[in-house]
């Protein structure tokens, strides 16, 4: 009944809202045919290839449902990136499901996903090197899942309340570095933090991932601000960095969050409201193409490498940006969002910038054709 309810209210917004581009279609694949919702902003052009991002739905949940629960239609309107979400098979319960190695299903969910691709790139202007895959739950099992079997073309991917089933570490195989996003609830009941005997705790996962990627070990762990006491949960955030290819893992453990999507508009007991997960998840999946950290992002500054340079990073109140000259240049501070928030003069080779302000998180420092990401500490 909660389902049909939910549904109801999806459909009447979709009658009643001005969507871009919203459109429900199948394709057949191994004699079975299966259905995907595509969304397309209206930023979109073909002559300038579009980064895509798979979104998968939760156990029992269907596409509709997390195309609003796990949202990024609004972001994608600004970013200019296409969503796929694609929907599951039912189980032998009559549960929709991905197939992602524990239970019974036979389905080749992976084969799915790849045909899938193909179909899309055959209709749109697809980047190749800019596919992304996230999901909740079953879902974020899905995207470890494709990360292992289909790396060569998963640029990056990020799991909400997802893991990896059980022994996975052991049998993954990916091509290339993997960017690699947790976001997890400590009180999941539903796919436990600590694991169990189907799934790996969101410990191994990290530590397979900071391993296969030769990150750095240690990360590098802030508390997020607390915007929304009332939610009852915190966050923290791990960073590991410095990895091949520049790739980062990163996880946001939510104390005493549960099995949901932080940020979501659909809040119920144990939703996190500090972050917004699936900004974070863009933010996370637009520094990244297959090949490792990018050059460009869809909506930032062209990223080259360094002539100037930044320490401390991590930083608290103060960085110091060295270039190689004593021309004078402008320099920017912005969010990963591309939001401006300090600039100012560069006139010597060594300068002082006042960071204290900034809230705790990563930012972007631009100079000319120059850019450093830097992370704000406490």
């Amino acid at each position: 009944m909660k389902h049909f309810y939910l549904l109801l209210f999806f459909l009447i917004q979709v009658v009643t809202s001005v969507a871009q581009l919203t459109l429900e279609d199948t394709i057949m694949y191994d004699g079975r045919v299966r259905t995907y919702i595509l969304y397309v902003p209206e930023t979109y052009q073909a002559e300038n290839p579009a980064p895509l991002v798979f979104n998968f739905h939760g156990y029992t949940s269907n596409n509709l449902e997390q195309m609003f629960y796990g949202d990024f239609r609004p972001i994608a309107d600004t970013a200019g990136f296409l969503i796929v979400h694609p929907m599951g098979t039912d189980d032998f319960l009559g549960n929709p499901h991905w197939n992602v190695g524990w239970g019974t299903s036979t389905v080749d969910d992976v084969g799915f996903t790849n045909a899938l691709l193909d179909t899309l790139s055959a209709a749109y202007s697809i980047n190749q090197d800019r596919v992304y895959s996230t999901g909740m739950s079953n879902g974020g099992f899905m995207s470890y899942r494709l990360a292992c079997e289909l790396s060569d073309r998963i640029a990056a991917i990020a799991s909400v309340t997802g893991a990896m089933t059980i022994n996975t570490p052991s049998t993954c195989s990916p091509e290339h570095p993997v960017p690699v996003m947790e976001i997890h609830g400590t009180s999941d009941a539903t796919v436990p933090y600590n694991g169990n005997i189907l799934f790996e705790s969101v410990a191994s996962a990290m530590t397979y991932w900071t391993t296969f990627n030769e990150t750095d070990a240690m990360p590098i762990i802030t508390d997020v601000d607390d915007i929304d006491p009332d939610d009852g949960s915190t966050v923290q955030h791990y960073f590991y960095g410095n990895g091949n290819n520049d790739v980062e893992v990163e996880h946001y453990k939510v104390n005493n969050g549960g099995h949901t999507w932080p940020g979501t508009a659909f809040s119920g007991a144990g939703t996190n409201h500090d972050i917004d997960a699936s900004k974070e998840i863009w933010r996370f999946f637009s520094t990244f193409d297959i090949h490792g950290k990018i050059e460009t992002t869809s909506d930032g500054p062209v990223l080259t490498k360094e002539s100037i340079s930044l320490y401390p990073n991590p930083a608290q109140a103060f960085i110091t940006i060295e270039q190689g000259s004593d021309d004078q240049q402008e320099y920017l501070i912005s969010s990963m969002y591309g939001q401006t928030l300090l600039r100012g003069i560069l006139s010597s080779r060594k300068q002082d910038v006042d960071v204290h302000q900034l809230p705790v998180g990563m930012y972007v420092l631009s100079t000319g054709n120059s850019v450093i990401r830097f992370f704000k500490a406490e």
